[in-house]
């Protein structure tokens, strides 16, 4: 089953930006498909390949913060190719 997964990292103090840059270049090296914006990073591919990457990956980013927040959302299906008809 394919999913697709929207993540923003938000480490609740100052010099956030070195675990935001870690956590998204360890997404990349994942081989997952993933897709980045200034506002969230998009995850795409099948759902125990994801979750398990996640998994790991989530609890390296909140080791390397003092306080942060992950939002997630999961969609059943792979949107990467999403485009609006409007």
């Amino acid at each position: 089953m394919n999913i697709s997964v929207e993540l923003t990292l938000t480490p609740l103090h100052d010099n956030y930006e070195p675990a935001i840059i870690h956590f998204i270049k360890k997404l990349r090296a994942s081989g997952l498909k993933v897709l980045e914006n200034p506002l969230s990073t998009q995850i795409y591919g099948d759902y125990d390949e994801v979750m398990q990457l996640l998994l790991i990956e989530v609890k390296e980013a909140f080791k390397l913060m003092e306080h942060g927040l992950l939002h997630m959302k999961i969609v059943k299906s792979d949107r990467h190719d999403y485009e609006p008809h409007f």
